[in-house]
């Protein structure tokens, strides 16, 4: 099994994350600064050019996106 580091996921809480209404209901999104920063490094990801702390970064980025997502399935299923 081949571990794989990453930047936790609470590193981003203080400036990366926002709740924001969205059709009547307060869901988890990126700040405009990560969502930027996400589609950097995916770029970078896309064209090889990742940096190995650039990988540990997209990977972190990545978890906290699936955990949101998962959240907001959440919010959204207990709303209906």
């Amino acid at each position: 099994m081949n571990a794989q580091l990453m930047i936790q996921p609470s590193f981003f809480i203080d400036a990366g994350i926002q709740i924001k209404p969205v059709r009547g209901l307060f869901l988890f999104k990126f700040s405009e600064d990560l969502q930027e920063r996400l589609e950097n490094l995916n770029e970078k990801q896309r064209e090889l050019q990742l940096t190995p702390d650039e990988a540990v970064e997209l990977t972190g980025i990545l978890e906290l996106d699936r955990i949101f997502t998962l959240l907001n399935a959440k919010v959204i299923a207990e709303s209906t």
